[in-house]
């Protein structure tokens, strides 16, 4: 039984040691005083997580007994009852049939939700999205969904289009060919479902500039920071001047990028870039074919340069 202890300011501490905090002993559901060995409290319950498995099947390694998390997208909460299979003589009728058998109450729109966000899933995990993304596009097809704007476009075109704005709203975007590469969607039914979930949910998404694409692009190519700064800093000064109208944020950074790696160590090549960018090789030479008389004025002041402006390559 617990020794004697003294209950100060409605917390428990050892008589002789009150200052001292007390160690709990899980696995005998003990509070012991950590300088005289005083135990103070003794039969306490253990509130942590119970590692026991509740099956039937005595080799489940589940631990679970209450299913899995619930789901406010859904509109029964995702709140279901599953009845395991029966192992004794009760679970069976006269006709040896089982006497409880789980009935599918699930509504159809509940199936098409579910199967939606696990496209939405699947997609964001093959291009390392993090669950904000996906949470985001998980709600954006749900007001879809539950609007009926959208009618006739498929499922899997509806959860493109919508992983595709969350990105953007999040603040990394997505170019359409990456969203593409993960879907089994073409580019411009993407684009049309794009446009149609916009006017149906009445929102915007912000401009793509070139420095939403700067980062990744130069780390997906493994260039250092120097040359990073550097296409960032051409890329945005290039636009401000208005040497590229007419040019999509993509390519004018990738055409920046290419500038920046020719006039340092670490050279690049229009093939690599554009694997990484997506871009035409033709995009690209064009892209720099209008930044290349430009070159000196583009370039920031504290660029290291190993190659001289005058010998960057032409086109």
């Amino acid at each position: 039984m617990a020794s004697t202890s003294r209950l100060d300011n409605n917390k428990v501490c050892c008589y002789a040691h009150p200052e001292a905090p007390l160690i709990e002993d899980y696995r005998a559901g003990d509070m012991i005083c950590p300088e005289c060995g005083l135990v103070v409290g003794d039969r306490v319950i253990d509130v942590g997580t119970e590692w026991r498995t509740f099956s039937n099947d005595k080799s489940g390694v589940d631990p679970n007994r209450v299913g899995g998390p619930e789901n406010p997208l859904l509109s029964g909460g995702d709140l279901s009852t599953i009845i395991g299979p029966g192992t004794g003589p009760a679970s069976f009728d006269a006709f040896g049939e089982l006497k409880y058998q789980n009935r599918r109450t699930m509504s159809s729109s509940d199936r098409s939700l579910i199967s939606a966000f696990r496209e939405i899933a699947s997609m964001a995990d093959r291009i390392n999205l993090p669950k904000t993304i996906i949470d985001r596009a998980n709600n954006l097809f749900k007001q879809v969904h539950d609007g009926k704007n959208l009618k006739g476009r498929s499922n899997d075109a509806k959860a493109s289009a919508c992983l595709y704005i969350a990105c953007r709203q999040e603040g990394v975007p997505r170019t359409f060919k990456e969203i593409c590469a993960v879907s089994k969607i073409s580019k411009k039914e993407i684009g049309r479902c794009f446009k149609l979930t916009l006017k149906a949910l009445e929102t915007s998404v912000d401009l793509i500039t070139t420095a939403d694409f700067m980062s990744r692009f130069c780390s997906n190519l493994d260039l250092p920071n120097m040359v990073q700064r550097g296409a960032t800093h051409i890329a945005k000064t290039a636009v401000d001047m208005d040497i590229v109208p007419g040019r999509s944020p993509i390519s004018v950074a990738a055409a920046a990028i290419y500038m920046a790696s020719q006039a340092s160590e670490q050279r690049r090549s229009h093939k690599e870039i554009g694997d990484i960018a997506g871009v035409a090789d033709v995009t690209i030479r064009q892209s720099y074919k209008l930044m290349y008389p430009h070159a000196a004025k583009l370039f920031p002041e504290d660029f290291k340069f190993a190659i001289p402006i005058e010998l960057l390559p032409q086109m």
